[in-house]
């Protein structure tokens, strides 16, 4: 079973940004322009500048991730796990997607998902896609 369908790859695709939540002594959500999906359907977003991220993960690894178009109101919520490499694969793709904008990968937070949920406008809002 395909854990991302077809729409929701799609939009992690094309999307500009994602924006990652995490908790930890506070709550904290960010916007995240360097990041991908992996052939494993984990997501993949690079560290530029995310010590409270890091923080937050440090001590709850449980995350949400969503993604949307502004313009047709198409949105999904990724909830899963994160975890922190530093490994040099990572951090060298990191450094080629950053490198136009003078910034350095420190590494990478890498989500296991484990679930997906609409968040788009309509009848399938709060409907889940895939649940483990």
């Amino acid at each position: 079973m395909s854990i991302l369908n077809e729409n929701v790859s799609k939009l992690l695709n094309e999307a500009k940004t994602w924006t990652i939540a995490t908790l930890g002594e506070t709550p904290n959500a960010v916007p995240i322009l360097f990041k991908k999906v992996r052939a494993d359907q984990s997501l993949v977003l690079f560290d530029v500048f995310m010590q409270k991220t890091l923080d937050n993960i440090a001590k709850n690894n449980n995350v949400a991730v969503t993604v949307y178009n502004e313009s047709t109101l198409e949105g999904y919520q990724i909830k899963g796990t994160a975890e922190y490499s530093t490994a040099k694969d990572l951090v060298d793709e990191g450094n080629t997607a950053t490198s136009a904008f003078k910034l350095t990968t420190k590494g990478a937070v890498i989500v296991k998902i484990k679930q997906v949920i609409v968040l788009t406008p309509g009848p399938d809002i709060g409907k889940v896609l895939f649940s483990k």
